[in-house]
């Protein structure tokens, strides 16, 4: 019965967002944009669009990487202090999240993503290592996607 209940409540939801989304113009051009990159969905191309008023806090791909915490940052100081990389501190972590789960789709069906992160498995990477660098690749994406105002094309050449 609580399944049912939360399934009804996710889905009165989800319609409340596609009516928002579909009041406003310039949001649905946008989220329609952003959602033609593959393993964007219109919960994470929202979240994106939102935080990045509309993608004009950003003038360009790597800082809006870096903000979306898909950007690792150097610790080291001579010879003494190697430490690990991590993420800015400043990262908003809620876009990490939504961009992590977005990668995992072209892992699986786009086929230029999939060789990319089966090259790398063999070449001995990390695996979290090149999801990152899928979700670098998807904000690389997007934001072509927006700069150009047309929906993402897969190269056919």
């Amino acid at each position: 019965k609580i399944n049912k209940n939360l399934t009804g409540e996710i889905e009165r939801i989800e319609g409340d967002i596609k009516k928002l989304i579909l009041s406003d113009d310039r949001l649905n051009k946008t989220i329609g944009l952003v959602t033609s990159v593959t393993g964007i969905g219109q919960i994470t191309a929202l979240h994106l669009a939102v935080f990045t008023s509309f993608f004009t806090k950003y003038d360009n791909p790597k800082q809006l990487a870096c903000y979306c915490g898909v950007v690792p940052f150097e610790y080291t100081s001579g010879s003494s202090i190697n430490r690990k990389s991590r993420i800015h501190p400043m990262a908003n972590r809620t876009l990490k999240k939504h961009l992590h789960m977005g990668a995992l789709a072209p892992i699986n069906h786009d086929p230029d993503i999939k060789a990319y992160f089966e090259r790398k498995v063999e070449e001995g990477k990390n695996k979290m290592h090149i999801i990152n660098n899928v979700r670098n690749k998807l904000v690389h994406r997007i934001c072509a996607v927006i700069k150009r105002q047309q929906p993402y094309v897969k190269n056919v050449a």
